[in-house]
């Protein structure tokens, strides 16, 4: 993270979205920012809060797409909500505390998958043991057994083993099958949804019975073979070497310096004044309800207690019925940056089809590629297909780069639906093909409401 500069940041995010320079710029700085206060030493370290971000343009311009990069970057635990989805307190459905619940369980199995990664080497010998145990098991003892007889049959014992360990190293023992003794499936969770604002209550029936009659560990005997149960037992070990205390200790630190919540679609919650109604009060209420969080408080979950006053909120919404401003007044205090991203021209488009690392065309490429059909774009094809995208979006509701998926859905649907061909092993698409297939839909305004 040292080294990760917001130069360096705006160059990784110039890798994947063209464009909206100011969004990432702001994205960048508030990106290092975390890291320069993790610096600060002393009580002024805790006093040092993040810059939340409001990034405001339609659909498809690349709001998600900068939020779930920069997390990427940072190694940071990263959710995505839909504040749409959320409603008051006292209403029926999710409170905003389940976005936090939610962001700590994935930095608990982000964690864990870490530290049993790290251990992976150690628990594959402790497996192979354990298999070679399995596969040739110790001799019992022999009663009334000079130590002569007892040293020689331990030696013979050990070549044996060697022997073992070398063909199952080589994989010659791969397919003889093995009994190993595995747990069985835990019980189903019983979530709770009351109306209190507790929402995920998990229960474990088997925790719950195993209070009441304590016994063994529930396990069953499996035959399988030596390569599965190798990776078995290497799993069972890597999880006996994690310490649950440090996974969600390591979670819940990462959680509260590092991670980031995107909130889409603020401008939903917004209430419509002149009209308040029984949602227009929920929008409200929601808003009420996502003040403490954003600003800091501590919020309950079944990893421990998460304070959020250092977690990074960035809001997105295209407010095109509202403004910023409609939102209550602490909430917008909360997020001290606004930053508006532009909708994208032809240029940009044609661009987006090209530059990025995880293109369109490259991935047609890629997926043209799985059946044996080596697929080019010329570039009077490309501008063609990023103009009729222009023009869709001109006409109809501009959904920005998503455009391009139904333009090039519609373009490329034939071959998708008839390989794999034989006869089909090469395809250039020009722009006679592209102007051939889509033009008519475009110029028909009721083909082009329900293909494009």
């Amino acid at each position: 993270m040292k080294d990760l500069t917001p130069r360096k940041i705006v160059e990784e995010l110039d890798k994947y979205i063209i464009g909206q320079d100011k969004a990432k710029h702001a994205v960048a700085i508030a990106l290092r920012n975390r890291w320069r206060r993790q610096q600060v030493k002393g009580e002024l370290l805790e006093e040092i809060m993040p810059n939340n971000i409001i990034l405001i343009g339609p659909t498809g311009v690349g709001k998600t797409e900068i939020s779930r990069r920069l997390s990427n970057l940072a190694n940071a635990p990263f959710i995505k909500v839909e504040a749409s989805k959320f409603t008051e307190v006292g209403y029926v459905g999710r409170d905003v505390e389940s976005m936090i619940r939610e962001l700590m369980s994935i930095a608990i199995n982000d964690v864990r998958a870490e530290m049993m990664k790290e251990v992976q080497e150690q628990a594959e010998v402790r497996a192979r043991e354990k298999l070679i145990d399995l596969l040739y098991p110790p001799q019992p003892s022999i009663p009334n057994e000079s130590e002569e007889d007892i040293q020689k049959r331990m030696e013979r014992h050990n070549r044996v083993r060697q022997k073992m360990e070398k063909l199952l190293n080589d994989g010659e023992l791969n397919d003889r099958e093995v009994e190993i003794l595995m747990d069985n499936p835990k019980p189903p969770h019983i979530e709770i949804f009351p109306q209190n604002g507790f929402e995920n209550l998990d229960l474990q029936l088997g925790e719950i019975m195993a209070g009441i009659i304590p016994g063994r560990r529930d396990q069953r005997k499996k035959r399988t073979k030596v390569r599965d149960a190798l990776r078995q037992l290497t799993e069972i070990e890597s999880s006996q070497m994690v310490s649950r205390e440090k996974v969600n200790a390591e979670a819940k630190r990462r959680v509260e310096n590092d991670g980031i919540i995107f909130i889409d679609e603020i401008d939903k919650i917004v209430a419509n004044y002149e009209r308040s109604s029984g949602a227009d009060v929920s929008r409200s209420g929601v808003q009420r309800d996502l003040l403490p969080i954003v600003e800091g408080s501590n919020v309950p979950t079944k990893f421990g207690i998460i304070n959020t006053s250092h977690i990074l909120f960035i809001a997105a919404g295209a407010f095109s019925k509202s403004k910023p401003s409609d939102l209550i007044p602490e909430l917008q205090g909360r997020f001290p940056i606004r930053e508006e991203l532009n909708s994208l021209s032809q240029e940009d488009l044609k661009k987006i089809l090209v530059y990025p690392r995880n293109s369109l065309t490259k991935q047609y490429i890629a997926l043209f590629a799985s059946e044996g059909v080596e697929l080019k774009f010329t570039e009077s094809a490309v501008e063609g297909i990023a103009s009729f995208a222009a023009r869709a979006n001109e006409k109809m509701e501009d959904i920005g780069a998503r455009r391009l998926h139904t333009i090039m859905n519609a373009l490329l649907d034939d071959y998708l639906f008839n390989m794999p061909d034989p006869r089909i092993t090469r395809l250039t698409v020009t722009k006679t093909m592209v102007s051939s297939k889509l033009a008519r839909i475009i110029e028909d305004e009721d083909l082009s409401k329900y293909i494009l």
